[in-house]
């Protein structure tokens, strides 16, 4: 696929994140805010850092894969996949609709093309990543994994597990990421379990830990990214700790936790979408 300028990618960005909000509203059910915040980082891996095939084949040999474990921002996933010819954006229209196979948590049961697990069940992605990961070392397989988690998933048991799991099998074809935006669905992550230092909790666990501060930053996105596929096949897991915000690109949502399931109004909806431009057309 055609690797795309920074100008380019903004505008993509400006695009899904039009998507994502059309959709949630079309059935007033769904989770905006976090999909709002990831954008850039999502953009970034299919448009432009990964090498993946939308001629989508499950074992996805010879292609980087990609796991969405806090399955909840499913509308921006749907949005990149079809944006990027997995499948026709007119389907983005059937989102969280009956037989759809746009379900509210990506399921594998209805085909989708991109999708290779069911998820939404916090804690779990990490796991399959890895495995995915060490099938890919055991068939001579160069290309790489990642996978995307919630900082509030980070309260899960079977993280820590996968964590240590992954560090002690030299798992280093593995790119985990993690939405640091500090807000999950009952309030801030520092009042409900407060993560305390995530990068030195991880380092402890043997993985390499990269920084983007600066996470709706397209340009920061793509450096970051950049700086952690260089730390891959030196023995450590890589972690990349994305700070985002909540809800970015929508003045009335950014960074709060009570946009995370809640689909905007009529009225929200138009004062959201024009605060985006519209730049690929939409669906």
């Amino acid at each position: 696929m055609e690797k795309q300028s920074i100008d380019q990618l903004k505008n993509i960005c400006s695009q899904v994140r039009r998507d994502c909000l059309r959709m949630v509203h079309a059935v007033q059910s769904g989770h905006p805010g976090a999909a709002l915040g990831l954008t850039e980082y999502f953009v970034a891996l299919y448009f432009k850092e990964m090498e993946h095939n939308s001629n989508f084949d499950m074992d996805g040999k010879g292609e980087d894969l990609f796991f969405l474990s806090n399955g909840h921002v499913s509308a921006l996933w749907y949005s990149v996949l079809a944006r990027t010819g997995y499948f026709s954006t007119d389907e983005l229209g059937t989102f969280r609709k009956i037989n759809s196979r746009l379900q509210g948590h990506p399921a594998t049961e209805e085909g989708l093309p991109g999708v290779r697990i069911a998820s939404g069940s916090l804690g779990q992605g990490l796991s399959v990543a890895i495995g995915a990961a060490q099938t890919k070392k055991l068939n001579q397989d160069d290309k790489l994994v990642y996978v995307m988690m919630g900082d509030g998933e980070q309260q899960e048991g079977q993280i820590w597990e996968a964590a240590m799991y992954a560090s002690h099998h030299k798992v280093d074809n593995l790119i985990a990421a993690i939405d640091y935006n500090g807000q999950q669905i009952d309030g801030p992550t520092a009042k409900v379990m407060d993560l305390k230092n995530l990068k030195a909790k991880y380092e402890a666990f043997g993985w390499e830990v990269i920084e983007i501060e600066k996470g709706n930053d397209i340009a920061a996105v793509l450096k970051g990214i950049a700086s952690a596929k260089a730390l891959t096949g030196n023995g450590k897991p890589v972690m990349i700790l994305l700070y985002t915000e909540m809800g970015y690109g929508v003045d009335f949502m950014v960074g709060t936790h009570k946009w995370h399931g809640v689909a905007p109004n009529d009225e929200q909806l138009e004062n959201a979408l024009g605060q985006l431009e519209e730049t690929l057309g939409d669906y």
